[in-house]
């Protein structure tokens, strides 16, 4: 009996990566089913801010699921459209994948850090706090759409770039939408402490995404 090369298609590993982000968001909707109907609509209605920003609701288990799902899925999507954009091909996809996310999840926690920490010297820790749970909110809905461009770069559209220009749209549209949402939630604070809104927004909202830019030369 001769032995045979068997190749492992790297949509194998991808499928599982779509499949636990999947599953994570069916059991975040069984658990809480009137959050996550309130959640689905949230660029259209931000009755969920209303209900939902409450004690301890970065810890709730919806939000660490969607969470979970969300970071499951940017690592993802920032893989396969880097390999769109800039035809970059590699062996060994599981592990570049394992490093963007592993990437992605130590630069949340340090901007949430240093954004807690900029709160605690500014004494508006809980004022802080509700805004990145906002922001967090609208970035993990924006997940769902990086969830259906890994699907169809995966196994529809392979290497369509319509579809990532299209995605990208779209996520920048969801939060862009939640940041404006957020500005009318803390207009009165902003006013007043306006310069310091200035340096928080410059460090800690737009220099990583220009250090991120630049990283990827995209």
């Amino acid at each position: 009996m001769e032995a045979e090369l068997r190749i492992i298609d790297q949509s194998d590993w991808v499928t599982i990566v779509i499949f636990l982000s999947i599953l994570l968001m069916v059991i975040a909707k069984q658990l809480f089913q009137s959050r996550f109907f309130n959640f689905i609509i949230l660029p259209f209605n931000n009755k969920y801010i209303a209900l939902y920003s409450k004690k301890d609701k970065m810890l709730h288990g919806f939000h660490i699921m969607f969470t979970g799902f969300q970071l499951l899925n940017t690592a993802l999507y920032i893989y396969i459209v880097y390999d769109v954009l800039l035809g970059h091909q590699s062996t060994s996809g599981l592990l570049e994948y394992g490093l963007i996310l592993g990437i992605l999840i130590l630069f949340i926690l340090c901007k949430v850090f240093l954004q807690l920490a900029n709160g605690f010297v500014f004494n508006n820790v809980k004022t802080i706090a509700d805004f990145i749970y906002k922001k967090h909110t609208y970035l993990n809905y924006s997940g769902m759409v990086m969830l259906v461009s890994n699907i169809s770069l995966t196994y529809i559209f392979k290497g369509s770039e319509p579809i990532v220009f299209l995605s990208l749209f779209l996520i920048l549209l969801i939060n862009i939408i939640g940041f404006i949402t957020i500005l009318k939630y803390h207009q009165k604070l902003i006013s007043a402490y306006f310069f310091y809104f200035i340096l928080y927004l410059c460090a800690l909202e737009i220099a990583p995404l220009i250090f991120i830019a630049n990283y990827l030369k995209f």
